[in-house]
């Protein structure tokens, strides 16, 4: 070979030499950015909004007990298993205000909370806390802790692998890092919330599902059902693949189904009655919290109900296109990621924690980023607009912890919205780009 074709054929590995060589020094700093990024978060957590929120409740004479929403279920279960009583009941709900807020409500005092912390869960969920219930909370809230920071950890790799998210160590860490160091993940922990449960499970189901362990998906996601308003739209669109491919997937139903059975039969056997009462707690609950979507919020009940219900045809039209797609395809992941994006918003509650539904729809967005952004100039802005508010949360935290050292701490408190100003936009971003995405593939996904 002559020398000039040598040297051409060797300059690809000459070039590509320095560059790996400078990425494997970058990732020592991305990680080290990382860390310092979920530190801030956790510190404005504990240093400022907390410290802010319990001043708030000794202006305004708010009760405060152990805060944690573990709580109303595990008394729940406990009274229920060991000593026979109806969880759903008044005297059990008093009960749970005393630990939960450290005395039980006054109607009469306008600064109590509105929400009662009543039992408003399947009574089903009672058998997944059983094995605790002769522990004392304080050890099991602390337990519980762990627990939910090792499920958050689960729920990010358990997500990348039934995505075929392919990192390298360092980026697994990275991800991990900010997942745990989010908002979402820090009140899901603080607050001991059973959405990261939940998440974990369906992370869990939608992994066995890439794997075509069916039956296993299909008891993961009848134990998600403790919380069925973040799984009933993804319920709807697996259904309607299963029925895709009936002779291979049956089994995924006929498992979800039997174990459902189960659990509903158990818990009608343990109390009688239980579904009429759970359906009045869920009343009560949206009554006491004024639980409305936030697309009801922001464009008015009836223009969100509307919204909501163009939605879910779009969803259901899109599974059934989608309905042949293989599981772990790039199809059935966009589904997935789409199913859980537009539950948040349709869901009739707000909080920060349940944008843990988000994993996916964010795993695709970076994993798919050289794709998306050459989608035309409003897909590219809409990606930027989206990568900016899902980073704007540590921007604000790296600043209240730098502002900790040269500002008295009641006026860094003041700032405590700071980090919050872009989490009710998050969940529209996501969903709008991922709806671009899918209305620009269309005409090449799978045909129905």
């Amino acid at each position: 070979m002559p020398a000039s074709r040598q040297a051409h054929a060797a300059s690809p590995t000459l070039h590509s030499a320095p560059r790996r060589r400078t990425a494997r020094r970058a990732r020592p700093l991305v990680v080290a950015l990382a860390l310092l990024a979920a530190a801030s978060m956790w510190f404005y957590v504990q240093g400022v909004l907390i410290p802010y929120q319990q001043a708030d409740a000794v202006r305004f004479g708010r009760p405060r007990g152990n805060l944690s929403d573990l709580y109303p279920r595990w008394l729940g279960a406990r009274e229920l298993l060991l000593h026979g009583r109806d969880p759903y009941s008044r005297q059990v709900t008093r009960e749970i205000q005393v630990g939960y807020y450290g005395r039980e409500l006054d109607p009469a005092r306008r600064n109590d909370p509105k929400d009662q912390q009543g039992f408003a869960y399947p009574v089903y969920v009672a058998f997944l806390l059983a094995p605790f219930l002769h522990l004392d909370f304080s050890l099991v809230r602390t337990a519980f802790t762990w627990v939910l920071a090792g499920l958050i950890v689960a729920t990010v790799v358990l997500w990348a692998k039934a995505l075929s998210w392919r990192l390298s160590g360092s980026g697994k860490a990275v991800f991990v890092l900010l997942v745990m160091g989010s908002f979402p993940a820090a009140q899901g922990i603080k607050l001991q919330q059973l959405t990261v449960l939940v998440s974990a499970l369906l992370a869990a189901a939608a992994a066995a599902l890439a794997a075509g362990w069916l039956a296993l998906a299909g008891l993961l996601l009848a134990l998600s059902t403790i919380k069925p308003q973040l799984v009933v739209p993804l319920l709807i669109c697996l259904l309607i693949w299963v029925i895709g491919d009936w002779t291979r997937r049956w089994r995924l139903l006929a498992s979800f189904s039997l174990a459902l059975a189960c659990l509903i039969g158990a818990a009608e056997w343990v109390l009688p009655g239980w579904i009429g009462k759970f359906l009045a707690a869920l009343t009560a609950y949206r009554q006491y919290t004024g639980g409305v979507s936030i697309l009801q919020t922001l464009l008015t009940p009836m223009g969100g109900t509307i919204v909501i219900a163009a939605l879910l045809v779009a969803l259901v039209l899109l599974a059934w296109r989608l309905r042949r797609s293989p599981a772990g395809s790039s199809a059935f992941s966009l589904l997935l990621a789409l199913a859980l994006a537009i539950t948040v918003l349709v869901i009739p509650t707000w909080a920060p924690y349940n944008q843990l539904l988000l994993l996916p729809a964010l795993i695709l967005l970076l994993r798919d980023w050289r794709r998306l952004i050459r989608l035309g100039r409003l897909p590219r802005l809409l990606y930027l607009l989206v990568a900016a508010l899902v980073i704007w949360p540590w921007l604000a935290t790296l600043y209240l912890s730098a502002a900790w050292y040269f500002q008295p701490a009641s006026v860094v408190q003041r700032g405590w919205t700071l980090p919050l100003y872009s989490s009710l936009f998050i969940p529209f971003g996501i969903m709008a780009l991922l709806g671009i995405d899918a209305a620009r593939r269309w005409p090449t996904l799978p045909p129905s």
